[in-house]
């Protein structure tokens, strides 16, 4: 195990239906994160949520939401995660970015 004294939690808060070069924003966020060589990424679907539009969208059987809250999350060096602030900026039309400080405990990646 790796003590990482400055680690940081990277939330990224977009919506399902948001888009960047073709294909889903959520998708290509990851593949850039992988690209710069963070540590790793989920992305998580939200069932109901609101963002600056105040507008609700939710995953109700009886009021289909075809926009859910999507939120992609990354835990890492604080230096990696800062580098990748200016290009989530340039690829994030609309949506929420975070940075928090976050204690890593315990990082044991899988041996192939």
């Amino acid at each position: 195990m790796e003590n990482i004294a400055d680690g940081k939690l990277l939330r990224v808060f977009v919506g399902e239906n948001d888009a960047y070069d073709g294909k889903p924003l959520y998708e290509a966020i990851v593949l850039m994160l992988r690209r710069e060589g963070l540590a790793g990424a989920t992305v998580f679907r939200g069932i109901e949520g609101f963002g600056a539009s105040s507008r609700i969208h939710t995953a109700k059987a009886l009021r289909l939401s075809e926009d859910l809250p999507i939120l992609i999350e990354c835990v890492d060096r604080a230096e990696s995660i800062e580098k990748v602030l200016p290009i989530l900026d340039d690829m994030i039309t609309e949506g929420l970015v975070t940075v928090e400080k976050a204690e890593i405990r315990i990082y044991r990646g899988r041996t192939a």
